[in-house]
């Protein structure tokens, strides 16, 4: 590995090799082998998915194991999901991407089949840790409507929309000559086609009888010997399911008018019963009045009671607008369950998998549209199980979405702690009854977390640790607000109309448990972690005038005059409690009148119940100026060492204290360049008929606005003194001129189409930013706090903050002492540092006022900045100081015991030396900076054709590097300082706003999105983890013995009165049926066979399968056929040997010869 110093790299002697540079020793005389030796190599990055956490998006079947305890669920993107136990969870697709309209098990076998809608059927083998397909099927003539399985059996019975019945192998995956057709299934003089097959089933009691349905209301007993049809049982409305009576002596039909017709098997003429289970009866005798379909039945006896009948649907026609209901009938009793969102399909699960012994129901299993629900029989009221599958991420819908891996240890179970209690009560006490599976066996035991922020305003805290995903913890941070009751009651100055509340990007600092959320409707509410609850009597409030504008009137000398009139101390500690003074409204007017001043929110009034947990430490508010509304919050920070806030949007940044709440800085973008600047911008968005007032952006007009209101003194100070430094620059005037011509369309617009989610609601003569309603909601939105756009055609010519980092360096060029400092990124690509003055700790940090100075420009990269961070001189992360976290509500005591300063405080440089690295990415290039000399020594160029949307910079492998996610689908890493390229994948192009706004990277070679709207999808870059990922995932399959067949008894097996079992294979085998037409389905076989196995498995768990799954008898049977296609290879091998051996002999021989 070679090795290059730091001066060598500086004269610009750079070589494109592996390693690095590095800095030379901080402080005393150089070291000459004083380098950084980077370790992170391309073998040490591979892209792989891991698991796929959340409900299944669009669901459309269902199916479960009885003995396994597997649930499957099919979804219409082809997608399939399979449960057991807690954290026991797997994720598969077909191909084709075609909805999944059926699924079978083959019961106790480890295998699935599923039809899908483009007329294919999949074997799927399960006994492996990701699921693979075995064969497949292509029907080519026909539509596939309905399958059936019999339990213990190896044909398939397949109904199609022709109304025939097609018999498939499934270990072979070939078709029977045996097939069913229509024409002798129905009456001979029936003149009518009697539509697709939507049932089909075997009778209990006798294997060799075969029940079809088919839509238009007859149905078959159809004779499998004899060929021929028994029975047939006709009824004026169309079917929708048949469920029998375990004896085989009687089955239920529901149809289309919301009736279920009971028919004895030996008496197809009428039904043996009629019933209407939500009809009214009338009086007279006459039928009840139709209802809506009974979509699904299903009919479970008990040994001890009355037998079960479950329906779906039927409800009558003038309950518009109710919900969706289960009907659970039982005896005499009638259950009616609302559903919150529309039935899919439900499951009664049973004691027993045999359908000739009593059932014994005890839970039904309800896939709803968008969730799952299973409902406890055996109880009084029908409770609900509760349900361990994180399956509630999209309870409101995803608007933001960080990813913290490696936390402090004691973070989960103190989240686990405050939000078990937040748990609801009444659910059944017996356990999850779907609990196959078993948990893998990773060495992976780092903690992780993800938060997620919704369109309600809630945030959620999951565990995310060993491949699982169970949530910890639910903050609601509406509660701070009032709610307007009805749509009449709502403020006028809200600026969205759906979900005010939505979270638009968050800050948290994991060792201090600080959270800091900015909202859509500009609220930004910094919260504490304590474990004792509290009541608040007056939430602290802190409103904020940001503005860009210019006064017609005003010189373009700043002066000292317009000095704000300062507060008190005293009163800037509860700025809330004081009115804020009236002034006339300077901008312009709308129909119905200026607002200023006025948040866009109101702060509950009444005193705030804090439960243990996050509690509201403060609430900052951004207020309306002069009739137009605040700008979105676009960059958001958090440290907890120093106790502040800093955030920004388009008009420019802020600074807040949060321990003393008050406002230190409030500045527009262009007033953070120095007066000799290079990378000055040009001032954006000026007040079309006004002249200009001193600064660019001048946010103190000499108004005591509410904002002025909550500075401490130093905050006045600065910003005259930033200010200031504006007036020398001699052009400034011909400047504003220059913008006084644009448009009023360019003078007030959103910062990126991507990053503002408001949407106006006043209306008048103001050009206003105009987006989609509720667009943040939407699943193709787009709102992060980065800079990035999704298109580069709508980028906005304002400057807007994008980014900020907290860090201790050196402020100005050549500076010999490290202090606090914020590093600021713009949407233009513009990284400036402004500089901390804390007072010292305890009693005077909350007394004493905190100092910012603006220092400039640090560099400018092309496109909006998205991320930052600093090394020290050996390549180490320098993380921003943080102070251990501590109970706020504790005694004083113990406050001090665990309050400790935890500032990553690097040494200070010797003159003209550099001991820190800047490590700064935008939407296109990442740049390395050494500090202090604030010389570019690294650059690399990401992108060209495309754009960043994600970068962060991570440690993996001992080591940091860059993670970018490009929109055109590239995943990339870059390794510091030296910016090498490690990795770069084409792994998902940007197809939905969604994932480019909820990608985000954490530590370890951990990434994630949101894949749907209901759905996270993890994915890993480490090659370790992929090495490792078999032993990490849990096992679907396990070894379980199948129960015992019922007890046929004495009496019954003497006279024959039990179950008849026939032989399908004489019945449907090639000797006795004959071959099926070769044109009616194609034979695909399946890259999961048992070669495709044994490559894909691996590790010590994956040789303990193989050994498994060779033992096993069942095993072997699935792979009869590859062992077939071997034979039959090494037969046609020989076959062209002896032909190439016939050909030789007689080659050169005339024909007379042979």
């Amino acid at each position: 590995m070679k090795k290059f110093n730091i001066r060598k790299v500086l004269d610009g002697l750079t070589a494109a090799s592996s390693s690095s540079s590095s800095a030379t020793s901080h402080s005393g005389t150089p070291r000459e082998n004083d380098v950084i030796q980077e370790t992170l190599q391309s073998e040490h990055f591979q892209l792989c998915k891991t698991v796929r956490h959340g409900f299944p998006y669009q669901p459309s079947s269902m199916a479960f194991d009885p003995v396994q305890k597997i649930l499957a669920i099919g979804t219409q993107t082809g997608a399939l999901r399979l449960f057991g136990r807690a954290g026991v969870e797997c994720y598969c697709q077909h191909e084709s991407g075609s909805a999944v309209i059926q699924l079978q098990f083959l019961v106790n076998e480890g295998a699935l089949v599923s039809a899908l809608a483009d007329d294919s059927i999949h074997l799927w083998n399960l006994r492996q840790k990701i699921p693979a397909i075995l064969h497949s099927l292509k029907f080519n003539r026909e539509r596939i409507t309905y399958c059936h399985l019999p339990f213990q059996s190896k044909w398939l019975y397949i109904g199609t929309e022709r109304g025939n019945i097609h018999i498939v192998n499934v270990e072979s995956f070939t078709l029977s000559g045996y097939v069913i057709m229509w024409n002798k299934a129905i009456e001979l003089s029936t003149k009518t086609h009697p539509g697709p097959v939507v049932h089909i089933s075997d009778n209990p009691m006798d294997e060799g009888k075969l029940l079809i349905g088919f839509e238009c209301g007859v149905v078959v007993l159809w004779d499998l010997k004899c060929k021929k049809a028994d029975y047939r049982y006709t009824y004026d409305e169309a079917i929708h399911s048949v469920a029998w009576h375990h004896e085989g002596k009687q089955f239920v039909c529901s149809h289309s008018d919301g009736t279920l017709t009971t028919w004895n098997v030996r008496a197809p003429a009428k039904p043996a019963q009629i019933i209407t289970p939500h009809g009214k009866q009338p009086k007279d005798g006459k039928k009840p009045e139709p209802c809506k379909p009974i979509l699904k039945v299903e009919y479970k006896t008990t040994r001890a009671g009355d037998p079960f009948m479950v329906l779906s649907g039927g409800l009558s026609y003038d309950t518009v607008g109710r919900r969706a209901c289960l009907t659970v009938m039982h005896g005499k009793s009638t259950a009616v369950l609302e559903m919150d969102y529309p039935i899919v399909d439900f499951l009664t699960l049973c004691e027993t998998p045999y359908p000739n012994d009593f059932q014994e129901p005890y839970a039904v299993v309800v896939l709803l549209e968008k969730d799952l629900v299973v409902i406890d029989l055996g109880q009084i009221g029908y409770p609900i199980f509760e349900n361990p599958y994180p399956l509630t991420i999209h309870e409101s819908p995803v608007t933001c979405c960080e990813y913290f891996a490696d936390c402090p240890a004691e973070l989960i179970p103190a989240l686990y702690s405050v939000g078990s209690r937040q748990k609801r009560q009444g659910y059944s006490k017996k356990e999850w009854p779907i609990s196959g599976g078993n948990w893998g066996q990773g060495t992976q035991s780092y903690p992780e977390i993800i938060i997620t922020g919704h369109a309600d305003g809630s945030i959620k805290f999951w565990d995310a640790s060993a491949l699982m995903l169970q949530v910890l913890y639910k903050l609601k941070t509406a509660k701070v607000f009032e709610r307007a009751r009805s749509k009449e009651e709502k403020p006028s100055t809200e600026i969205v109309e759906e979900d005010p509340f939505a979270i638009q990007t968050l800050s948290w600092c994991p060792e201090s448990r600080m959270l800091c959320v900015a909202g859509v409707s500009a609220h930004i509410i910094v919260y504490r972690f304590s474990k004792q609850e509290i009541t608040t009597e007056t939430v602290q409030l802190l409103e904020v005038r940001m503005q860009c504008e210019f006064s017609d009137g005003d010189s373009p000398d700043p002066g000292g005059e317009q000095t704000p009139t300062l507060p008190t101390p005293g009163a800037s500690s509860s700025p809330q409690e004081s009115e804020p003074p009236t002034q006339p409204s300077t901008g312009s007017n709308s129909c119905d009148g200026p607002r200023d001043n006025i948040p866009c929110l109101k702060v509950r009034s009444s005193p705030l119940k804090q439960s243990p947990g996050y509690q509201v430490e403060l609430v900052i508010q951004l207020v309306w100026v002069s009739g137009e509304p605040p700008q979105p919050i676009t960059g958001l920070a958090i440290n907890s060492s120093y106790g502040l806030v800093v955030f920004g949007n388009s008009n420019g940044l802020a600074v807040v204290d949060y321990l003393q709440k008050t406002l230190l800085l409030n500045m527009g973008t262009s007033e953070l360049y120095s007066p000799s600047d290079p990378y000055q911008r040009q001032p954006r968005s000026p007040r079309k008929q006004r002249q200009p007032s001193g600064a660019a952006c001048d946010t103190n007009d000499g108004s005591n606005t509410s904002e002025d209101r909550c500075k401490s003194p130093t905050s006045a100070k600065m910003s005259r003194k930033i200010s200031s430094s504006s007036e020398q620059k001699p052009d400034l005037e011909a400047r504003f001129q220059r913008l006084r011509s644009l448009t009023c369309k360019k003078r007030f617009c959103s910062v990126k189409e991507g990053k503002v989610a408001a949407r106006m609601s006043q209306k008048g003569p103001i050009c206003r930013t105009k987006s989609a309603p509720n667009s943040y909601a939407k699943d193709n939105s787009f709102i992060r706090s980065r800079s990035s756009s999704v298109t580069s055609i709508d980028r906005e010519s304002r400057e807007a903050i994008s980014s900020f980092h907290f860090c201790e360096s050196f402020p100005r060029k050549m500076d010999s002492l490290v202090s606090p400092c914020v590093l600021v990124g713009t949407t233009q690509g513009t990284v400036m540092m402004v500089a901390l003055s804390l007072p010292p700790g305890g009693d005077q940090r909350l007394q004493q006022p905190v100092g910012i100075s603006s220092c400039g420009t640090l560099v400018s990269l092309k496109g909006g900045i998205l991320t930052m961070a600093l090394l020290d001189a050996t390549g180490t992360l320098l993380p921003p100081a943080y102070e251990s976290w501590y109970d706020p509500n504790a005694s004083d005591e113990d406050k001090e015991k665990n309050r400790r300063r935890r500032p990553a405080s690097p040494p200070s440089s010797q003159e003209g030396q550099d001991s820190q690295f800047a490590v700064l990415c935008s939407e296109k290039q990442a740049k390395v900076v050494a500090m202090p000399s604030q010389t570019r020594i690294y650059k690399h160029n990401i992108t060209e054709s495309s754009f960043v949307l994600r970068a962060d910079v991570v440690q993996m492998a001992g080591a940091n590097c860059i993670a970018c996610f490009c929109a055109n689908g590239h995943i990339m890493t870059l390794s510091l300082p030296s910016l090498r390229p490690l990795l770069d994948v084409n792994y998902l192009p940007l197809t939905d706003m969604r994932i480019a706004r909820t990608f985000c990277f954490s530590n370890l070679g951990q990434a994630l999105y949101l894949t749907s709207p209901t759905e996270i999808q993890r994915i890993t870059y480490s090659q370790e983890t992929c090495d490792n990922l078999q032993e990490m995932l849990s096992e679907l399959f396990t070894p379980v013995e199948t129960p015992e067949a019922p007890n046929r008894g004495f009496f019954k097996g003497l006279f024959g009165g039990g179950a008849q079992s026939l032989d399908r294979e004489d019945l449907f085998g090639e000797t006795a049926s004959g071959k099926a037409s070769r044109s009616l389905a194609q034979h695909i076989p399946g890259p999961g066979g048992m070669e495709g196995m044994k490559g894909a498995a691996s590790g010590v768990v994956g040789d303990l399968a193989r050994a498994r799954i060779a033992l096993d008898e069942r095993g072997q049977k699935l792979g009869e056929l590859d062992e077939r296609t071997a034979a039959m290879m090494a037969s046609a091998d020989s076959f062209s040997k002896h032909a190439h051996d016939m050909m030789l002999k007689y080659k050169d021989k005339k024909w007379y010869q042979l």
